[in-house]
């Protein structure tokens, strides 16, 4: 070990900088790491560490040892970012810092922004990897204004970043998914379908798009009782407007594409194509006009044209074993209520035998299985018929699909098409992501319009960072938490000389934080 001295001049100064060295081997090379920077200890100490260190003695045997803050977690979703030009995108300025450290609060800590900024930042060493010295909650807050103020402008850098060396991708997938509240101050909380179950609860509707292998390109929240249709036009001229998109493939669900979405999709340009699905009565509609017949039901793919719109259609056989076998265990399962309705009858003589027929039905009525199961009162007794001919009719699309697409055939097989339309479970795992795990938007305490729509921002640049990271650490078989708490665990070591405490690199890390950080590319103790 040795110290090094590089000096910088300014225009007005000379700034000194004081490193402590360590050589190493890796395999026939020597190279050298850092271990310390004693830049601002005292020139007599620092000479003392000089001689200290020509005499033979370590770095770690000249003053006391302790173990100083966590930086290995956030040190990564540092360079993560950078590599994905996140950094670049927010920009340098103090709030683009503070965007960072919210980034990295989502992804390691899942926590409240009055955490992060009282307790996490604590045991975090934010001002040696982020250069923030001071941080409240109210920054944190401010922030998420900035970041709404501003989402647009680094949406659209990051897309030209993220696509200046790749092929130009056309193919873009949506859907959208909602968020509940606690309490219903929020600016843009209403009652609407909740995802979520949660009865009583106001909620927001967020839009995620994304390239083709699921990295998200930009995300969009709308009021609580917006329907998922009128969510596309925003992102269509997104695509359009502010990303130049020429040719598009747009995919989404049969919730999400109708008619009036299929219009303007065609509307916007020739080379605009769309890729959905249809419900369960529009195939019915074309079986009964004959476009369509069950015998084209299989596992291989089908593909018919009509219309000007392609339709290719497919019978998942095990998917259709899973929904006769979930419709016949609702039956059995009426069939015993219905069973404990007349034991129940039977031994009490005053209860009355249409209020247990009403509740009976209702069970039927909420599984919909009214046209299934005919009920009617023998006396005291619940009778129930099966009707076999509306269950055999029923079952006759179990585990049918069709696609609906114009997408030349020229351009995309069939194959291809309905490959990409299967992508959309990326979109999906997204939303599971951002809502239950990692980075966890939901419930969602702001009260702004603006700082809801930031703290949604951060949630998507967040899982930016965690998609590229678990997809490159795929190999390791590793769980995101356990790759998340590993690094986490990477600390400073604080060395006490004289009375000044100097930050000191880990000697070496664990076998599996090495992998992680070989893996990523990325450097973490330098």
């Amino acid at each position: 070990m040795y110290v090094q001295s590089i000096s910088k001049k300014t225009q007005d100064k000379t700034y000194t900088s004081f490193l402590v060295i360590e050589n190493y081997r890796e395999g026939a090379k020597v190279k050298h790491r850092t271990i310390a920077n004693i830049s601002k200890l005292p020139m007599h100490a620092i000479e003392a560490v000089k001689i200290s260190l020509k005499s033979g003695l370590p770095f770690q045997a000249i003053g006391e040892l302790s173990q100083g803050k966590s930086f290995g977690a956030i040190k990564m979703v540092k360079e993560v970012a950078k590599k994905l030009g996140i950094t670049e995108a927010l920009g340098d300025s103090e709030n683009a810092k503070l965007a960072i450290f919210q980034i990295a609060g989502r992804i390691i800590a899942q926590r409240s922004r009055n955490y992060l900024a009282n307790e996490w930042r604590l045991n975090q060493d934010i001002e040696e990897i982020f250069g923030i010295e001071s941080i409240t909650e109210d920054d944190l807050y401010e922030n998420l204004d900035w970041l709404c103020e501003n989402q647009n402008r680094i949406e659209n850098k990051l897309f030209r970043l993220r696509t200046k060396n790749q092929k130009i991708n056309n193919i873009y997938l949506y859907d959208v998914t909602s968020s509940y509240f606690e309490g219903a101050q929020n600016e843009l909380a209403e009652y609407g379908y909740n995802r979520d179950k949660k009865k009583g609860k106001k909620q927001i509707v967020i839009g995620l798009l994304t390239d083709d292998e699921g990295y998200p390109v930009s995300v969009k929240v709308f009021k609580g009782n917006t329907q998922d249709p009128a969510t596309v036009s925003s992102q269509l001229e997104k695509l359009k407007k502010d990303f130049g998109v020429k040719n598009l493939i747009f995919v989404g669900d049969k919730g999400m594409i109708k008619s009036s979405q299929m219009d303007q999709i065609q509307e916007e340009s020739q080379n605009w194509h769309y890729l959905t699905s249809i419900t369960k009565e529009q195939i019915k509609t074309l079986i009964n006009k004959d476009v369509l017949q069950l015998s084209m039901f299989d596992d291989e793919l089908i593909e018919i044209e009509n219309d000007g719109s392609r339709y290719i259609l497919r019978k998942n056989k095990a998917r259709a074993a899973e929904i006769a076998e979930n419709r016949s265990d609702k039956i059995n399962k009426i069939k015993l209520f219905i069973n404990q309705k007349n034991i129940y009858l039977s031994e009490h003589p005053k209860a009355k035998p249409e209020i247990a027929l009403k509740k009976v039905e209702e069970k039927i009525q909420n599984y919909k299985f009214k046209c299934l199961i005919n009920t009617a009162l023998e006396g005291r007794t619940i009778k129930f018929e099966i009707n076999e001919t509306a269950l055999s009719k029923t079952s006759e699309l179990d585990g049918c699909y069709v696609l609906k697409t114009d997408v030349p055939s020229s351009e995309a097989s069939k194959e291809v098409l309905h490959s990409r339309y299967k992508d959309l479970s990326q979109v999906e795992f997204a939303f599971r992501t951002l809502k239950t795990t990692i980075e966890e938007i939901r419930p969602i305490f702001v009260r702004k319009e603006s700082r809801t729509r930031g703290h949604v921002f951060v949630a998507m640049l967040a899982y930016l960072i965690v998609k590229y990271m678990t997809d490159i650490l795929k190999p390791l078989n590793y769980t995101r938490a356990f790759i998340i708490d590993s690094l986490d665990k990477i600390h400073f070591i604080n060395n006490k000389i004289d009375v000044h405490n100097v930050k000191m690199m880990p000697n070496k890390l664990l076998e599996h934080q090495q992998k992680i950080i070989d893996l990523l590319e990325i450097k973490i103790c330098s």
